[in-house]
């Protein structure tokens, strides 16, 4: 039986002795801390089939993840390793970074799509309650991680960049921070990194040591192949630390990318091309919506228009900076509503429901 707390009671003889509208106070305050006591009990009931929001639900793997054969099998430690990083203490997926490793993982089924987030607690083997997590948990060559800092930094130029007292105060920290890891990772370990604002379209691996054109005489490294401890990016984490400039946005990051590879090329503009074992990939290969466009993304299209559009393209930037906060109607022959639900399935049926 619920029993009213001594300040209620206080609080009630204080009411009755004043107004006789008091009456209605005490009984809003009563039926409201029954409610309560009672909300909690449901959610602390071991017996209690009732979910405390939707966004922890489970996911049924068997309905939801498993409608390519293709992603059946275990991944293979010598297919590499498929990137991506959230820098930030975010354990709340949206359904872009859902879509983005359904999509990696049903596009690279014997490669492990790994997921470093600094927000997950180490040594934690458990995940939170988010719907996202228990969909990506249902491919088997997905793989959800702390990210380390320290650990990934150690033996590197940044490690010392990345202790500096007063860098957590710099405007654009949390942007500079992915670009640091990403090309960290790369140089440690190899790969493929994406940025979780990409959906992809077909298996990237072909691709060895390159990197996307943005547009004219810019690169982005929201993409990224390298084979471990090449010395393209060994020369990016040295011009990182040499230059750095963490006031300007996009100074580690593009404009990073763009200088090394004019000094490693001899170029003065950045063209479509192989330059000693390095490539600079068209903008149609990841970037085939360029991002003064990305309104593009929610506007439709037919099959015909989409088809072509995509011929050449492995990836799809959604450049989710400037897009986030637009609306995205489902189903809809918008743009990015077919991307949804040809790449990422499941991850477009909890949308649905949503």
């Amino acid at each position: 039986m619920l029993r009213m707390p001594s300040c209620l009671l206080k609080l009630t003889r204080v009411l009755l002795s004043h107004k006789p509208r008091a009456l209605f106070i005490l009984i809003f305050m009563t039926v409201s801390f029954a409610y309560i006591k009672f909300y909690w009990w449901i959610q602390e009931d071991p017996k209690s089939t009732g979910h405390p929001s939707s966004s922890s639900a489970g996911i049924s793997c068997a309905h939801s993840a498993f409608s390519s054969e293709s992603i059946a099998g275990r991944p293979s430690p010598s297919s590499g390793n498929v990137f991506f990083v959230e820098t930030s203490d975010q354990t709340n997926p949206s359904y872009l970074f859902s879509c983005s490793v359904e999509s990696a993982a049903r596009t690279h089924p014997t490669a492990r799509v790994v997921v470093l987030m600094k927000g997950l607690a180490k040594g934690n083997a458990s995940l939170p309650k988010h719907w996202a997590f228990s969909l990506l948990s249902c491919f088997p060559n997905v793989q959800i991680q702390p990210l380390d800092l320290t650990e990934l930094f150690s033996g590197t130029p940044l490690r010392r960049w990345y202790w500096w007292p007063l860098r957590h105060w710099e405007p654009h920290f949390l942007p500079v921070l992915s670009d640091a890891c990403r090309i960290v990772l790369m140089w440690k370990f190899g790969g493929i990194y994406l940025d979780t604002d990409f959906i992809v379209l077909k298996n990237l691996q072909n691709f060895t040591n390159a990197l996307g054109i943005q547009d004219e005489d810019v690169l982005n490294g929201a993409f990224l192949s390298f084979k471990p401890k090449h010395e393209f990016i060994e020369l990016c984490m040295q011009d990182f630390v040499q230059n750095y400039n963490g006031w300007v946005w996009g100074h580690q990051g593009p404009e990073l990318l763009t200088r090394v590879f004019k000094k490693w090329c001899s170029l003065k503009t950045i063209k479509s091309m192989n330059c000693k074992g390095v490539s600079a990939l068209a903008p149609e290969a990841v970037y085939p919506i360029p991002w003064q466009d990305w309104k593009r993304l929610f506007e439709a299209v037919d099959a015909l228009e989409l088809q072509q559009l995509l011929k050449n393209t492995y990836a799809v930037h959604i450049w989710n900076k400037l897009s986030h906060e637009t609306k995205l109607e489902v189903p809809s022959q918008a743009l990015l509503a077919q991307l949804y639900s040809q790449f990422c399935p499941a991850t477009y049926a909890k949308m649905k429901l949503d």
